[in-house]
This record gives C-alpha cells, sequence and structure tokens, in this order.
C-alpha cells in the first residue's frame, strides 16, 4: 500500500504541470497511461514486463510529449527495482528531451523534482520494508524461542514429576520392606511364644485370654500382610518393568513404545508383565525374526498392548499352555485378545478401563 501511495503523490507532480502546459486530449491520455502502470506495477510479478512498460513509458515522449510530465512514475519503479540500465536510458532521454523539446522552463525542473522525489520516497520505502523484514524475523524468532522455551518447561516438568513418583515408589518399597523386616518379624515372634505359653499354660482361666491374644496377633499379621502387598503393588513401575525385561531380552532388537499414565491399576500391571513375558519368551523358542516391537497405551476408554515380530508364519497351536495363560489373563480383564499371523506374529491385547475383578 506504502508504494501506491508513493506513486499517487509522483502523479501529483505530474498534475502540477498543468500550470505550466495545457490539458488537452495527449495530456489526459498520458495521465491514465500513468495511472495503469501505477496499478499494473504493484500487480505484475513478472520484472521483464514490467521493465519493458518503463521503456515504453520513456520512449513514449517521441510521440506523446505529455509522458514527460510523469517520468517520475516510471524513475520510482526503476529506482525501486534497481535497473540501472533503464535508469541511465531515462536519464539520457530526460536530458535530451529537455534540451530539444520547448516545454514552459518550470516543466523540465518540476519532473527533475519528480524524479529526486521519486528516488528519496524509494529510499524511505525500501528501508520500510527491511526494517518491516528484520520486525517479522525478530518476531519469528521470539515466537520459536517461546515455543522452545515452553517445550523446555514442560520437559523438565515432566521428568521433574517422574522423579518425584519414582521416588514415591522407592519409598513405598522401602517402607513396606521394613514393615516387613521389622514388625512383621517382632508378630511372628510374639506367635511363636504366645504358642509356647499355650502350649506350657495349665492354668484354665488363663486360656480365654491367650486365645484372644492370639486372634488379635493373627489379625495385625494378616493387616500388615496385605499393606505390605498392596505397597508393593503400588511400587511397581509397569514401564520400568517391561523396559527391564526388554534388556535382558537378547535374541533380537526389540523397538519398546510406552504411552500412558501413572495410574495403571494393579491387575493390568501384573498382567501386562505376565503377558510380554510369555511373549518374548515365545519370540525365542518358535520364531526366527529379526526384530520385535512392544506397545502399550492408554486410550481414553481401554488400555492397548500389542505385542509383534517379524518372523515366518507359525502354525497357532490355541491349546498352547503360554496362549492359554494369556487368554485366561485377558479374559479375566474382560478383555479381548487377537492373534495375527499374517506378516509375522502378532499379539494384539485391549483391556477396558473399567474391569470387574
Amino acid at each position: 500500500m506504502k508504494h501506491f501511495i508513493n506513486l499517487c503523490l509522483l502523479l501529483l507532480t505530474g498534475i502540477l504541470c498543468l500550470f505550466f502546459t495545457k490539458a488537452d486530449l495527449s495530456y489526459v491520455f498520458s495521465f491514465l497511461i500513468a495511472l495503469v502502470f501505477c496499478c499494473l506495477s504493484r500487480i505484475l510479478r513478472q520484472d521483464l514486463f514490467l521493465s519493458i512498460l518503463c521503456a515504453c513509458g520513456f520512449l513514449a515522449v517521441l510521440v506523446c510529449p505529455d509522458f514527460f510530465c510523469f517520468y517520475p512514475v516510471y524513475f520510482y519503479v526503476i529506482f525501486l527495482k534497481k535497473w540501472y540500465i533503464l535508469t541511465v536510458m531515462g536519464g539520457i532521454i530526460f536530458f535530451l528531451f529537455t534540451v530539444e523539446h520547448p516545454f514552459a522552463y518550470p516543466v523540465p525542473l518540476l519532473v527533475l523534482f519528480g524524479i529526486l522525489l521519486s528516488f528519496w520516497l524509494q529510499y524511505q520505502a525500501a528501508c520500510y520494508d527491511s526494517l518491516e523484514k528484520r520486525f517479522l524475523h525478530t518476531q519469528d524468532d521470539s515466537r520459536e524461542r517461546d515455543i522452545l522455551l515452553t517445550e523446555k518447561n514442560r520437559s523438565l516438568m515432566e521428568k521433574q514429576n517422574y522423579e518425584i513418583y519414582a521416588a514415591t515408589l522407592r519409598e513405598r518399597n522401602r517402607i513396606a520392606r521394613e514393615i516387613h523386616d521389622n514388625v512383621g518379624h517382632l508378630l511372628s515372634r510374639s506367635l511363636l511364644l504366645l504358642g509356647a505359653v499355650k502350649t506350657t499354660n495349665t492354668d484354665a482361666r488363663l486360656n480365654t485370654a491367650v486365645d484372644s491374644l492370639e486372634d488379635t496377633l493373627n489379625s495385625a499379621m494378616d493387616s500388615i500382610r496385605s499393606s505390605v502387598h498392596d505397597l508393593h503393588d503400588e511400587a511397581v513401575n509397569l514401564e520400568d518393568a517391561i523396559q527391564t525385561l526388554i534388556k535382558d531380552f537378547t535374541f533380537c532388537p526389540v523397538h519398546y513404545i510406552y504411552d500412558c499414565g501413572r495410574e495403571v491399576p494393579r491387575e493390568i500391571k501384573y498382567s501386562f508383565i505376565s503377558i510380554t513375558k510369555e511373549a518374548l519368551s515365545n519370540i525365542m523358542r518358535h520364531s526366527n525374526a529379526t526384530r520385535a516391537s512392544v506397545l502399550i497405551r492408554e486410550h481414553p476408554a481401554l488400555y492397548q498392548l500389542c505385542i509383534e515380530d517379524n518372523g515366518s508364519a507359525c502354525t497357532l497351536e490355541t491349546d498352547g499352555i503360554g496362549i492359554a495363560n494369556m487368554e485366561e489373563r485377558v479374559h479375566s480383564l474382560h478383555g479381548n485378545l487377537h492373534i495375527l499371523t499374517d506378516n509375522g506374529f502378532k499379539i494384539f491385547i485391549t483391556v477396558p478401563k473399567e474391569i470387574t475383578i
């Protein structure tokens, strides 16, 4: 838009020539051609065609002298495009036409002023375009840095959350181990001592109290055992457990993808671990695969486990113990198990999130 405004200002310098020349049909024609050129210069993207129009505008003074009044418009474009040959050509024509043509004396000065004005306007416009490009580049860099910073912050937060989660699991394991090693042993010792007391007790009046104490200690032992098991089960990290299985599997490379939240139900965790262990064992014993993959992914309504290899197709033994165990585990979770033997061997398991054990 700024270039079109500059061209309109230069058209005004040609209109000012009316004070020193007459407004005949030739002048109106020259003005309309210059106006059309202003519009085309903002529309055309082919420099060759535009340069031809500029040259025609310069040479048109040989047929219609009033084109001379609108020389600044054509000079603006060639200054902007840095067409130096056309600049020299226009300058020569301007000089020769000023000497040879009997225009009123102020007209060449006014046109010369317009040419100088066109050079200054295109210089300002070029500076503005350069600053605008730098501004847009800086703005893009700033947005890119913001995106990178946001991504790094998100990565740091995920890492921090994972470290907190891992520390929580380690603490649960420690607590479970402390309870098992200390309180559990003390209760076991108390039960043994109480059994000895019952054996050596000869006072019938103490039998009721001893039996009640034994029931209390047994209840406490069962409660602690259940709590320790729960703590240990919650401390199992499905991602790390599968990663350990894959690390110990040296038969072929395994590509591992894990995309689940941290709160995976205990039953699903242990089932997926057992199924993966059985599947990797089957690959090692029955397959000639050169690569395998394990995918565990959480969807809005289900959990997905996919284990596949690129081994040659084999005959599926539906009555095998390993496959039967997999089906039993999946069905206990109300899930579905599909086995495909096209282009390798693939186990596809889906388990709904709302399960009833």
